[in-house]
């Protein structure tokens, strides 16, 4: 049994945001009430593990909707294990890992492998399955069965998929299964060299960059065939300005259709860097998408304050430092982010009052998890006592990861949010009590 008093429990699922007093009894919300009031129970039953979260936010544990383990096949670079206790540290309770693995998630026993080895940590782990066989974009996964053996929707995440008429074949399947359809929109056609920015970025570095426009005509199209199928479909990691307004209008063509399916996510990166940080951390700012202008970042903050990006995911992509050392066209691209995203987020749009508390937390908890079905994100009495327990005032020099890579451009920085406690099932998983 636990019994955590005197935070500020915000809980956006249930519109909850009060200092209160949150009891967890065998592995689920028992009871929330205001602090003080229920102090009988735990000074009378020895039982209780007592959490003072006194000047702390107590909220849903975080769900990470885009992840990268590496596990199987490029372990030295993160994997599940050294993946979880890096989502723990930062806050969360829940991920989805993405599927391109080696091999690749597009079958029942590469899927059971992940599922069953999530299952030896204190994350609660769930994972999607690919689109297409071998991420070829060429045939279509089993994706009932996959679905049926645990997946928890699709995507071949990293390797844009370019036959539309195979995309709405498969976009008219996941809608019949009523799972989410997670894309990377960028045009490998348009980019010359992926990872920068084409602009100033591309032009310091003399080389092509990814124009905007591959990520553009890529939203555009798949907007237009979620939209026709039903799919529920999560642009990934969305980059440009243009994009988030292709995003908008879809999601009120699909509102005055009575749906709500489409969605699409952004990075605590894309939403605190712009290409100068390419130019002055070189490839440890590489990422696909790029980094764009600030125009692109700031249109982002818009989309999130409105509604229009309606999920925070990090995209922790580990790399190890050998591969990160390599020139700016050779080396891989993609960030660790799973301890830094809390921070990132508390420091760029709650301390910029672009956002509240509460909102942040939905973007990084409840949005999430109801995309993807899973069950996560709430404090709702009788649910999963899955929760987070952080400081929004304390600051911390980023560093010293968990993660098995140390691929970040944030490394060195102060940055807002320390994270106190994580708790999954009414168990304390990390614990910090002195930073």
């Amino acid at each position: 049994m636990m019994f955590i008093k005197n935070g500020m429990v915000i809980d956006p699922a249930n519109g909850t945001e009060e200092l209160a007093d949150v009891i967890a009894k065998d592995g689920k919300i028992w009871k929330i009430a205001k602090s003080g009031t229920m102090d009988a129970l735990w000074e009378k039953n020895s039982e209780y593990e007592v959490i003072d979260a006194s000047g702390c936010v107590v909220a849903p544990g975080l769900v990470d909707v885009h992840v990268h383990f590496r596990d199987p096949g490029f372990t030295y670079k993160e994997d599940i294990e050294t993946g979880a206790e890096a989502a723990l540290r930062g806050g969360f309770t829940s991920v989805v890992l993405m599927a391109n693995t080696k091999p690749p998630v597009d079958n029942v026993d590469t899927l059971t492998y992940v599922i069953e080895k999530g299952k030896e940590t204190a994350l609660k782990i769930y994972t999607c399955a690919t689109v297409t066989k071998g991420m070829t974009g060429k045939e279509l996964t089993d994706m009932e069965l996959l679905l049926s053996k645990g997946a928890v929707g699709f995507t071949d995440d990293g390797i844009p998929i370019m036959d539309a008429q195979l995309m709405e074949c498969a976009m008219t399947k996941a809608a019949s299964l009523k799972v989410p359809v997670s894309l990377h929109e960028e045009n490998p056609g348009l980019i010359t060299n992926n990872g920068v920015n084409r602009g100033k970025a591309s032009k310091h570095y003399g080389i092509g960059g990814s124009p905007r426009e591959a990520e553009i005509s890529l939203i555009e199209r798949d907007l237009e065939i979620a939209l026709k199928t039903g799919a529920i479909l999560n642009i990934q990691h969305i980059s440009t300005k243009e994009g988030v307004a292709l995003v908008r209008q879809a999601k009120s063509r699909a509102a005055a259709s009575g749906r709500d399916n489409i969605h699409a996510e952004a990075t605590p990166h894309h939403f605190s860097l712009t290409e100068e940080a390419v130019i002055q951390y070189g490839t440890l700012a590489k990422m696909n998408p790029p980094l764009r202008e600030e125009a692109d970042r700031q249109a982002i903050i818009a989309g999130l304050e409105d509604g229009t990006i309606d999920v925070i995911a990090t995209d922790h992509a580990p790399h190890s430092k050998e591969e990160k050392e390599k020139p700016i066209t050779e080396a891989p691209s993609g960030i660790i982010g799973l301890e830094t995203a809390l921070a990132l987020g508390i420091t760029n749009l709650v301390d910029t009052n672009r956002l509240s508390i509460r909102q942040l937390l939905e973007r990084m908890s409840v949005n999430p998890a109801r995309m993807y079905g899973i069950p996560a994100g709430t404090l709702s009495e009788g649910s999963a006592a899955d929760l987070v327990v952080f400081d929004a005032n304390a600051v911390q020099r980023v560093g010293g990861f968990a993660s098995k890579s140390a691929n970040s451009p944030f490394t060195g920085q102060l940055l807002k949010g320390v994270v106190k406690y994580t708790i999954v099932n009414g168990n304390i998983v990390y614990r910090n009590e002195k930073g």
